[in-house]
């Protein structure tokens, strides 16, 4: 798990905040639950699924109302990972009422979000079983909330690329582009002789691929290949060049995966896919909080 317990509470913190408008959160300044409830009544909610999927996000949600009510009992039954069955209940809640239905759209957001991309996930990774290869995310996450989806990748069966610029060498097109006249293998070996973390170069032909090898990249980007014969191509020459320095070198595939294809470009004979739309393009998984009853 990449997000801490004091990053994971900021960032519901500040959706709390950016739904009640202030940054002290105080429930007064949610109008109509104000108007409507009279202080210090109490009562009990519970969190279902109106959708199939994987759950992510449990832990947010539990941050959400407790944050707004400290006293509140919060009881999870399903953790992250787990499938979710339309109608299973995620989580059930008693406290403060009106912390519960100022807290309730924050909780649903990051659940359903979350939650969507782990089920994105669970359906790349379903469909490559049995291949050997695995199934990664991308930095195509939204801003500021990256390590809560990306532990929601994990939560899906996948596994995470970089975290950020700061803990890994991703040399990609425009890298090689700006460092001219350096050659692609020169800047690929100038990484790797400069720092001791693996270096991950992108290669778009099979010349690249080969001069990756060559300067030392552990792992070989190959973007935009089309899945069978010019993907295995590209796996056998990756393949033959590292034999020939004697190491071991991954490839990846990446760019123009989808559902439909994924297996195509598995079967092809990459160790790993990594998929923008993860993180990107993941679809909300449906839930929703309802009222059991007033304590």
């Amino acid at each position: 798990m990449h997000t801490t317990p004091s990053s994971l509470r900021e960032a519901v913190r500040r959706a709390l905040a950016e739904d009640l408008g202030r940054d002290d959160l105080s429930l007064v300044a949610d109008v109509t639950s104000r108007l409507a409830l009279p202080p210090g009544m109490r009562g009990r909610a519970r969190i279902f699924a109106k959708a199939v999927g994987v759950i992510a996000g449990v832990a947010c949600a539990q941050a959400a109302f407790a944050l707004l009510d400290p006293t509140a009992r919060v009881e999870p039954r399903l953790r992250d990972g787990e499938a979710l069955r339309k109608g299973d209940i995620v989580l059930e809640v008693e406290g403060d009422m009106r912390a519960l239905l100022a807290a309730e759209r924050t909780a649903l957001n990051f659940l359903q979000r979350l939650s969507g991309v782990a089920t994105l996930t669970r359906a790349f990774v379903d469909a490559i079983v049995g291949t050997g290869a695995r199934i990664l995310d991308t930095r195509k996450t939204t801003p500021g909330l990256r390590t809560l989806e990306k532990d929601a990748v994990v939560a899906g069966g996948g596994m995470n690329h970089r975290i950020g610029l700061f803990d890994q060498v991703l040399l990609k097109e425009n890298h090689f582009g700006f460092a001219r006249p350096l050659t692609y293998e020169a800047v690929v070996r100038r990484c790797v002789e400069m720092q001791s973390a693996p270096v991950v170069a992108e290669a778009r032909d099979l010349a690249e691929a080969e001069a990756a090898v060559r300067g030392g990249a552990s792992v070989v980007l190959l973007d935009n290949f089309v899945p069978g014969a010019p993907l295995r191509a590209a796996v056998t020459a990756v393949q033959v060049a590292a034999r020939a320095t004697g190491r071991t070198v991954a490839t990846e595939a990446s760019g123009g995966v989808d559902l439909q294809n994924v297996r195509a470009f598995a079967e092809s004979g990459v160790d790993r896919i990594s998929i923008g739309a993860l993180t990107h393009s993941a679809r909300a998984v449906d839930l929703s909080l309802l009222v059991e009853g007033v304590s």
